[in-house]
C-alpha cells in the first residue's frame, strides 16, 4: 500500500510506493512519456509518468492537466543524482483534482507591478515559496531561542493611545470617538512586562505612516522584542550576537535547498559568529566623512550611511552611542557623557543596513519625566508608563528586530517587498 508521503519527506520511502498530494509548477511531454514538476508547498519534486504504465484515462487526464492544476500521484521512488532535491517518482497513478485553465503567470517575464499585483498566486513560484519558507524558519528560530533563554511571550496590544517611536509615523484610528493609534512597537508594554515576569517578548504587527518608498520600508512589518530587567547595555549586546547567530545557523541547517533556490552564497552567512565588530556613531560619523558622504555629529544617519557602513565589514556591525536627540526619550544617557546614549543598531552586512534596534531604558523616574517633557510629550499619556519607575525600578533594556529586513538579508533579496507574503507598501494596499 502506498504510503501518504510530503517532497519534503522523500527521502524516507526509496523503493516503496508513495502518494503525493500537491500542484504541478511545469510539465513537459515526449512522447508517450510525460515529466511533470509537483510542489506541494514542503519542495519540488520531478514526476515522471509513462502511458503505458497508467490507464488510458488517467493519460488523457494527464494530457489536460496544464499548469498549477491540483493533482494526486502514485509512484515509486528513486534516488536521482541529476534530480533537483536527489530523488524523482516513477509514476504509477495520476488524477486531476482541479484542472487550471489560462494560469496568468507563464514562463515570460512579468514586470513587478504585475507580479504585486498578483502576489496571491506570485508566492506560489519556487523563488517565492523558498523565502517563505525561510521565513517560517527565522521566525521558529527566534521564538525557539527566547525560550531556550527563559523569555516569556507577552503579547502587546495593537491600538494604542501614545506614541512609541515618534508622533510624526502614526496611524490614527477612531476608538469610539477618541484619538487612538495602530502600535508602532510593543516596547513599552514589554518594559511593563519585564518588571512583572523578568524577561519576555512580544511579537507581531507594527505599523508606521512613512511616506517613504524604498526598499527597506513596509507601512505594516513584522518584530519581535525581547525585554528583560537588571539587563544593562552591555548584556543587550551580548545577547543580541547569540541570537542572531542563532537564527542565520538555523537557517543553514534547515533550510539547505531553499538557499540553493535563491542562489545565496553562503560564505557570508557562515560568518556571523559572536563576537560582532562594533563602532560608535562619533567614530561612524568620521569614517564616513572620510569617504566622502556630507555628515555631521547629530545628523540622523539614512539608508546610503548604513548601507556603506554595513559593506565596510564582512560580519553584523553595532553601530553604538547615539546623540539623544535623534532617539528615543526613553533611552539611558550614558553615565561618562550624557549627549549620547546606551543604544546600539545592529547593521546586516552586504549593505542591508539596519535590523535591530535596542538599548538600555531610563530606569530613574524624575530623568524620565525630565526627558518626555524635553521630546514634547504630554505627561498624561506616560502615566502608567512612569508608574513602572513609581514601583520597583530596575535597570532594563531590551530591543526589536525587524523580521522582514532579517528575511532580506538572509535571503539576500533586492526589495524587501518579496520579505512578506502581502507587503503593505506606499500606495499599494491589496492583495
Amino acid at each position: 500500500m502506498a504510503v501518504a508521503a510530503t517532497v519534503a519527506t522523500i527521502g524516507e520511502y526509496v523503493g516503496q510506493e508513495v502518494t503525493l498530494k500537491g500542484w504541478i509548477h511545469t510539465k513537459r511531454e515526449k512522447g508517450k512519456i510525460a515529466f511533470i514538476v509537483l510542489r506541494d508547498g514542503t519542495g519540488f519534486i520531478q514526476v515522471v509518468l509513462e502511458q503505458d504504465r497508467i490507464s488510458p484515462n488517467e493519460w488523457e487526464e494527464l494530457r489536460e492537466a496544464s499548469l498549477e492544476s491540483s493533482v494526486i500521484v502514485r509512484g515509486l521512488v528513486k534516488a536521482e543524482p541529476r534530480a533537483p532535491g536527489g530523488y524523482e517518482i516513477q509514476g504509477l497513478f495520476f488524477k486531476a483534482f482541479h484542472v487550471t485553465k489560462d494560469w496568468p503567470l507563464g514562463r515570460k517575464d512579468h514586470g513587478v507591478d504585475f507580479l504585486m499585483d498578483n502576489r496571491h498566486l506570485w508566492i506560489r513560484s519556487r523563488r517565492q515559496s523558498a523565502i517563505l519558507r525561510i521565513r517560517h524558519t527565522i521566525e521558529t528560530a527566534m521564538i525557539e531561542f527566547l525560550n531556550k533563554n527563559g523569555f516569556y511571550r507577552f503579547d502587546a496590544p495593537i491600538i494604542t493611545a501614545a506614541a512609541c517611536e515618534g508622533t510624526t509615523t502614526l496611524f490614527e484610528v477612531d476608538y469610539h470617538g477618541d484619538k487612538a493609534y495602530l502600535s508602532q512597537s510593543g516596547q513599552l508594554y514589554a518594559e511593563a512586562g519585564a518588571l512583572a515576569l523578568g524577561k519576555v517578548y512580544t511579537f507581531g504587527p507594527a505599523f508606521r505612516a512613512e511616506k517613504s518608498k524604498t526598499r527597506r520600508h513596509l507601512l505594516e512589518f513584522w518584530m519581535i522584542e525581547p525585554e528583560a530587567a537588571w539587563f544593562e547595555y552591555e548584556d543587550n549586546i551580548q545577547f543580541q550576537e547569540q541570537f542572531v547567530s542563532y537564527i542565520v545557523n538555523a537557517v543553514l541547517e534547515r533550510n539547505a535547498d531553499d538557499l540553493k533556490i535563491l542562489d545565496r552564497p553562503l560564505e557570508p552567512l557562515m560568518r556571523v559568529k559572536p563576537p560582532f565588530p562594533r563602532i560608535t556613531y562619533t567614530e561612524a560619523v568620521e569614517l564616513l566623512g572620510k569617504n566622502g558622504f556630507n555628515v555631521h555629529w547629530g545628523d540622523d544617519l539614512g539608508a546610503p550611511e548604513e548601507t556603506f557602513l554595513s559593506n565596510y565589514f564582512d560580519k553584523p556591525v553595532f553601530l553604538t552611542h547615539f546623540p539623544a536627540k535623534i532617539k528615543a526619550f526613553y533611552m539611558q544617557p550614558d553615565p561618562e557623557n550624557p549627549e549620547v546614549v546606551l543604544a546600539a543598531d545592529l547593521l546586516a552586512p552586504e549593505g542591508y543596513g539596519e535590523i535591530i534596534g535596542g538599548s538600555q531604558r531610563i530606569h530613574d523616574y524624575e530623568l524620565l519625566r525630565q526627558k518626555i517633557r524635553e521630546f514634547g510629550l504630554k505627561e498624561e499619556d506616560y502615566q502608567w508608563y512612569l508608574d513602572l519607575r513609581r514601583y520597583g525600578s530596575v535597570p532594563h533594556s531590551g530591543f526589536g528586530i525587524g523580521l522582514e529586513r532579517t528575511v532580506a538579508w538572509i535571503c539576500k533579496l533586492e526589495h524587501i517587498r518579496e520579505a512578506v507574503p502581502f507587503p503593505r507598501m506606499l500606495h499599494k494596499l491589496t492583495p
